[in-house]
């Protein structure tokens, strides 16, 4: 039918508008932050529980001291309504020069007074750090906020104690773990004296897997990224700190006010999440495990990973059989071990973890689990190629100690 339409007679053509036939862009740009946040800043910054109008955000640009904002961008504990946080409002923020803060506030301390609450089961605590990370992305992703920024975890004050610190510091293993698959750092906020305290305590424990940046809050009243006795100053010493120096505080810039706690930020954009790596070495992988020739070699058991594995009474002396990987950098790694389990195998095996603290051992009862791969824990592992990880005989237990398999992941 449009094919044979014609004008009527009389008819007269009427031109187009300019202004419809106008050359359109191919496409738009997406909306999203003028890059990874906080970014690069050296300053100070406020944060407030409802991210502000854009005519505020204008009046504070002008006026103000403050060039960073923190924003509460996920959690099922956030209190205020955010109808302003928009991927529009994240791109008009970062256009203009301001830095950007991201803030997840969601599970608390187990021994807090806050909800929700995280398991006091370390293994639980740490998995639902890793799915409340994944929540995070997502919402930073909404928002345009790209792979590299810093999400920071929220852990409101606690009343301290190891096993709410366990909790606590499993939690924001599997946080830090998640994100940096995803392409995200990881930071934590917290009180001085309570998370901050607790994770720069455990800064080289090989248990927990440490986070990227560290946002404390001591409101001491001074400007700048000093922790005192809560965190010493070679901790997250690389432009990895944001201090909250006051709280709970009504300021006017430009003829707004606005109740802020204030912050000084001393941040870099230089730091990225390390890239995945994972290496497993089996005991018959060339040039990558030794032994003395007490070790037996034993095709008994299905379980076993590739052709065989090896075997050895225990003994009261030193005999351990290495397994050797080339790790790209200094930095925490999970180990795994894989054995086949057997009624007669032994039940207190220790396995020697070369860390750079010194050498680690964590004994594991081969008659359970065989089969699969079971986790030592997470260690600071040096760059390098190298022995890293063992298998030793002497033990008390009884029964064949067995070397089949090992696998180190960065965490």
């Amino acid at each position: 039918m449009l094919a044979s339409a014609s004008l009527g007679r009389g008819a007269t053509p009427v031109p187009l508008d300019p202004a419809r036939t106008a050359a359109r862009p191919a496409s738009v740009a997406p909306l999203a932050a003028a890059g990874p946040q906080p970014g690069t800043y050296t300053g100070k910054g406020f944060d407030t529980c409802t991210a502000p109008a854009q005519s505020t955000m204008d009046a504070w640009r002008s006026s103000s001291p403050y060039r960073a904002v923190g924003i509460y961008i996920s959690g099922a504990s956030r209190s205020c309504t955010q109808a302003n946080l928009t991927a529009t409002w994240v791109t008009n923020q970062t256009n203009k020069g301001w830095h950007l803060i991201p803030i997840e506030l969601d599970y608390q301390a187990p021994c807090g007074t806050r909800t929700p609450k995280m398991s006091y089961d370390p293994a639980t605590a740490r998995s639902q750090g890793a799915t409340r990370a994944a929540s995070a992305v997502n919402a930073a992703s909404a928002l345009g906020i790209p792979a590299g920024s810093v999400i920071y975890n929220d852990i409101e004050h606690y009343p301290t104690s190891e096993s709410c610190k366990a909790a606590v510091l499993s939690y924001l293993s599997g946080w830090t773990e998640r994100l940096h698959a995803l392409g995200y750092l990881s930071g934590m906020y917290s009180s001085g004296s309570s998370g901050v305290r607790d994770l720069c305590a455990a800064y080289d424990d090989p248990r927990y897997t440490r986070v990227d940046h560290l946002f404390f809050a001591w409101w001491n009243g001074v400007a700048d990224t000093d922790a005192g006795s809560y965190c010493p100053d070679g901790h997250y010493a690389n432009r990895q700190r944001i201090h909250q120096y006051t709280g709970d505080s009504y300021e006017t810039w430009g003829g707004v006010r606005i109740y802020i706690d204030r912050d000084y930020l001393d941040v870099s954009a230089g730091t990225t999440p390390p890239q995945e790596f994972s290496v497993t070495v089996d005991n018959t992988t060339a040039g990558r495990f030794t032994a003395s020739a007490n070790w037996g070699t034993s095709t008994y058991s299905s379980q076993r990973m590739g052709p065989d594995y090896r075997f050895a009474d225990p003994v009261s002396a030193s005999d351990v059989a290495w397994y050797k990987a080339n790790l790209p950098e200094t930095g925490a790694y999970e180990v795994s071990v894989w054995y086949p389990a057997a009624s007669g195998y032994n039940d207190s095996t220790p396995y020697i973890v070369a860390t750079t603290g010194g050498n680690q051992s964590v004994r594991v009862n081969q008659r359970l689990n065989g089969g699969r791969w079971v986790s030592l824990g997470v260690f600071t592992l040096a760059a390098g190629d190298g022995d890293k990880v063992g298998v030793s005989r002497w033990t008390s237990g009884t029964g064949y100690v067995v070397a089949d398999a090992v696998r180190i992941t960065r965490a």
